[in-house]
């Protein structure tokens, strides 16, 4: 028997990804990192910054996303997104303009306490990544 599903990623430009064959996902959500298997429960949930691990045959692609909302349900995994970039092309992303960037974002006083948790938790995946 067959363990695999479908994931598509949406963001607001376009059809990020398709994939047909997927074996695992791994998804960053507010109640922690959630893998997703072929069968798993109909779930909705939102997304917090962090990576996006998806699992086809032996290989694994990564991405880092910043926020979004995920469904599975009858083996289809969608996620909508406002912000994904494949790590692969994390050199040209330049990840150190976009903590800056964000740490900029942090001095504004007018910020209340969950944006500013989530400013500071994106600046921590971030960093992990330059490392």
């Amino acid at each position: 028997m067959s363990n695999i599903f479908k994931i598509e990623i949406i963001n607001p430009e376009k059809l990020f990804l398709l994939k047909e064959n997927v074996s695992e996902v791994i998804i960053p959500a507010f109640e922690g990192e959630i893998g997703i298997l072929k069968d798993h429960i109909p779930i909705i949930s939102f997304l917090r910054p962090g990576i996006i691990k998806i699992f086809k045959e032996s290989n694994l692609d990564s991405f880092y996303i910043e926020d979004g909302i995920i469904e599975f349900r009858d083996n289809s995994l969608t996620i909508l997104t406002s912000f994904i970039f494949d790590l692969k092309e994390r050199k040209e992303f330049q990840i150190d303009k976009y903590i800056v960037d964000t740490k900029k974002k942090l001095e504004n006083d007018n910020i209340n306490d969950q944006e500013r948790y989530l400013l500071n938790y994106k600046i921590d995946v971030l960093k992990e990544l330059t490392n």
